[in-house]
């Protein structure tokens, strides 16, 4: 996120980083992606950590409320950190353990922290185009990640959509006016302008569900989002962060964000014997769309004020909004 968040200050950090040890002699925050809030922090020797805030109030994908999202989030973290310590996958940019084994903390009722260690590498970004070569070193970092052993417990990523019973509401009260802050109208004139069209790609969702388009085979050990911006280069190939994602799902769940040739799909199959379903790469696609647009729908219709961050929402909504309804 660009903006810091809302009722956090910088003592407050440098405190909750006591429990892991630390002592920041420097806190810098770090204005990156949208949903989380980062800083870097430096020790007294030298040290160097990524320190990462969520708000359990917006994130959805562990949880449609603070508690439950943040019982989704200790799930998410505790896998992550079993893949990089038991699991042998070096490309798994873990969180670090608090004093008591704890991998997430609470700070609060609505916010929770992590500490991750600082890597060395090129940060990707979001909308970049991988070249074939990174390409294929992310495929083949996916191919061990799905052939790991999955932690027991691990988390199960849901086939629906997070905030179904929101977006559910939300279509039911497109034609009343929406207060909230300066983009609640015009998400719900855009909205209520895809109308049938918008429906029609639900259904399509509902449907392939119900073919079984997004369950079917052996599930693995998914990222959820290995996206160019969830990657960070070095020498010897991509190191994969934001792990909040992480569930068991089938292989389709990670690859269709990363493959864009037939070889790179005989190449996967190579490396886990597993034959990619075309089908349930389009049910992914769908999916991930649907989700985005129902987050937006979520910020835009709660309180909210004209920033870097809502500016930064509302045009990927309106890009994906038009993707939906217009293919």
């Amino acid at each position: 996120m660009k903006e810091e968040p809302e009722g956090m200050n910088e003592s407050g950090v440098r405190h909750a980083l006591e429990a892991w040890g630390i002592e920041a002699r420097s806190l810098a925050y770090v204005p990156l992606g949208l949903g989380d809030y980062h800083w870097t922090a430096g020790g007294p020797r030298g040290e160097r950590f990524f320190v990462t805030v969520a708000d359990l109030e917006n994130k959805d994908h562990c949880g449609t409320d603070a508690d439950t999202a943040w019982q989704g989030l200790y799930r998410a973290m505790d896998t992550a950190s079993w893949l990089a310590e038991r699991g042998g996958l070096d490309f798994v940019v873990a969180p670090l353990r608090a004093a008591h084994g704890e991998t997430v903390r609470r700070l609060d009722d609505r916010y929770a922290i992590s500490v991750f260690p600082h890597v060395e590498g090129a940060p990707g970004h979001v909308g970049e185009e991988l070249t074939a070569s990174r390409r294929a070193m992310t495929v083949e970092a996916l191919a061990a990640l799905h052939r790991a052993k999955a932690p027991d417990p691990a988390p199960v990523a849901p086939l629906d959509l997070s905030a179904r019973n929101r977006l559910e509401q939300t279509l039911r009260e497109v034609a009343e006016p929406w207060s909230g802050g300066p983009f609640a109208e015009p998400a719900r004139d855009l909205l209520a302008g895809a109308g049938r069209r918008f429906r029609l790609r639900l259904d399509e969702f509902d449907r392939r569900i119900a073919e079984g388009r997004g369950n079917g085979g052996e599930l693995v050990v998914t990222h959820g989002e290995p996206h160019p911006g969830n990657l960070l280069w070095r020498d010897g190939g991509p190191a994969l962060v934001d792990w909040d994602t992480v569930g068991l799902s089938v292989p389709e769940r990670d690859l269709w964000l990363v493959v864009r040739e037939p070889g790179e799909l005989s190449r996967y199959e190579d490396l886990t014997g597993r034959t990619p379903d075309k089908s349930a790469l389009a049910f992914y696609r769908l999916r991930r769309d649907l989700e985005d647009v129902t987050a937006c729908l979520g910020l835009f219709r709660g309180p909210h004020t004209r920033t870097s961050d809502t500016e930064q929402a509302w045009q990927g909504f309106r890009s994906t909004l038009e993707r939906l309804t217009y293919l």
